[in-house]
């Protein structure tokens, strides 16, 4: 199952989330610059439980090693460790900043990150192996969201021998499967309790992520974030689009709403939409043209219900947000 995104979408443009998403990738471009001293420069900005339980580690100093509490976070192992953090925290971040607000927020995903952090400690105390990633981090943003957004539905991409079905999975199913498997994990014996992989950091991450997040959403909202939503506010509606349309049971019509923004009905647009059902394509590009008004309609020919050597059409009614 492959995460495409959620339903619920953010008032005003997620700063901070884009913020720390450039700032991972730029990290690890620096790392990879790093040629044969990479491992070193691991083992100097990562979090290696040794060096805070050994009397060896002492030639750290103290500001090394709060800066690798910090700096591990940012770290990652390879391209595709890399793409799977942060195209999770694209998903879960944005609504959870919106939420919070964006001061708030980036003060609650660096505490997250220090929880996943201590938990790791916790968990191999004596390891000399460095742990890298900002899956601690993201996972408390994922606690949060669950709690926050627990009636959510994610967008799942399932492909079935190459084709791509679209189906929409409940957050806190999706979410509660995730964090069973990073316990199931965590708890076996041996080598397959690890794998390279911080387990306990991960579900050390989501349970704070989870404990903290009503006292973080009940702070009082500051200057900077009423300024930061006023300026970032959103211009856009979700590129993918899941539509449930309506229909008789003797139809072979489908009738289904897309929503786009004021500046997406002027300049026009264009939305993947996905199809749930016996529609002729399961999913689709959709053209918006410029100056299109709110209530406008559109004829999506033949991709109705089929029946025999009939089809049905599909009419996607168009509402203007804002």
């Amino acid at each position: 199952m492959i995460p495409i995104r959620d339903q619920i979408p953010s008032r005003s443009y997620p700063i901070v989330t884009q913020g720390i998403i450039g700032l991972n990738v730029l990290v690890f471009l620096f790392q990879m610059m790093q040629g044969e001293n990479i491992e070193r420069f691991i083992f100097t900005y990562g979090l290696v439980p040794a060096r805070f339980s050994m009397p060896e580690a002492a030639h750290f100093t103290f500001g090394e090693q709060a800066f690798s509490l910090l700096s591990f976070m940012f770290l990652h192992g390879g391209f595709f460790h890399l793409l799977g953090n942060m195209w999770s925290l694209y998903i879960f971040g944005d609504n959870v900043e919106d939420r919070m607000g964006s001061t708030r927020f980036l003060l609650f995903y660096l505490l997250c990150g220090w929880a996943s952090g201590f938990a790791h400690l916790w968990s191999n105390w004596a390891s000399t192996v460095p742990t890298i990633g900002a899956s601690g981090a993201i996972a408390g943003v994922m606690g949060a969201y669950l709690i926050l957004f627990p009636k959510a539905r994610i967008i799942t991409l399932i492909p079935i021998f190459f084709i791509p079905y679209f189906i929409e999975i409940p957050a806190v199913v999706f979410l509660g499967i995730w964090f069973l498997f990073q316990f199931f994990y965590a708890s076996l014996p041996g080598p397959e309790g690890g794998g390279g992989i911080a387990w306990w950091a991960h579900i050390g991450g989501f349970v704070f992520g989870m404990i903290v997040v009503k006292l973080f959403s009940r702070l009082p909202e500051s200057r900077i974030d009423e300024k930061l939503s006023e300026t970032f506010a959103r211009h856009s509606t979700p590129r993918l689009q899941r539509i449930k349309p309506a229909a008789d049971i003797d139809d072979l019509d489908l009738h289904g709403t897309v929503i786009i923004t004021s500046k997406e009905a002027r300049n026009g647009t264009r939305k993947m939409i996905s199809i749930p059902g016996d529609a002729a394509r399961r999913t689709f590009m959709v053209t918006i043209p410029p100056g299109t008004e709110n209530g406008t309609r559109i004829r999506l020919a033949g991709l109705g219900r089929k029946d025999g050597d009939r089809s049905g059409d599909i009419y996607l009614k168009i509402s203007v947000e804002g």
